[in-house]
């Protein structure tokens, strides 16, 4: 794979969109990811704390760090010293514990809401009225050390496009609602994190602001 003309590539893809590339370096060696640093590439996802703790220190600085996979609370302390995002929040209980983590080092953490959107059981995250409650009753507002900056959802893996965009508008309509509810200072709704290598191009049609490739940059794993 030549990274170097895949970021090129996606960034021509996304100039003017208003979306950013969250380049999914999850499972390739630091080689790699340097490879796509060298290229002008700065936001990586990794999907795994272990893995995203080993290469933070090994690379420069000013390189974005978004955790992208699933996280569990005993983890969390790991990655707020220095996360740039985390996409995955698909739940209170671990809004509270990053709120903690957060307050002990006096850092307040950036965090999407994951919603579930696709047909598939295996997926995480919030429903739409278990969310609205949450902002409704105030919750999320007592916690200073978190900044909820948008929404994170991910499309069932089917070949049928319609189903992808109708889920892909169901988050952006989320948002969209969301955004025009009476909000506390912590939350505001800028970004959503929607699409993929296989179904980017929807994504950035139906509003995504980051886009998450992995494979059609760095290969398969």
């Amino acid at each position: 794979m030549d990274i170097r003309n895949n970021i090129e590539f996606f960034r021509k893809q996304f100039a003017g969109k208003g979306c950013k590339l969250v380049a999914v370096s999850k499972t390739h060696p630091v080689e790699k990811v340097m490879e796509a640093y060298d290229a002008g590439q700065r936001i990586f996802g990794e999907n795994k704390v272990q893995e995203m703790c080993a290469k933070q220190p090994a690379l420069s600085s000013d390189i974005e760090w978004h955790l992208i996979g699933h996280l569990q609370t005993n983890k969390v302390k790991q990655v707020t010293p220095f996360v740039s995002l985390i996409h995955s929040v698909d739940s209170f209980k671990l809004l509270e514990e990053i709120n903690k983590q957060g307050k002990k080092i006096g850092r307040t953490i950036p965090c999407l809401l994951q919603v579930f959107i696709a047909n598939e059981e295996t997926k995480f995250g919030f429903d739409e009225r278990e969310l609205i409650e949450l902002i409704e009753l105030n919750a999320i507002a007592l916690l200073d050390y978190v900044n909820v900056v948008g929404l994170m959802g991910m499309a069932t893996f089917t070949e049928d496009k319609n189903q992808v965009r109708k889920e892909f508008k169901s988050l952006k309509s989320l948002s969209d609602k969301i955004r025009k509810m009476n909000l506390p200072s912590n939350i505001e709704m800028k970004e959503l994190s929607m699409g993929m290598s296989q179904d980017y191009e929807i994504a950035i049609e139906e509003g995504s602001t980051l886009v998450r490739i992995g494979t059609a940059i760095f290969g398969s794993r």
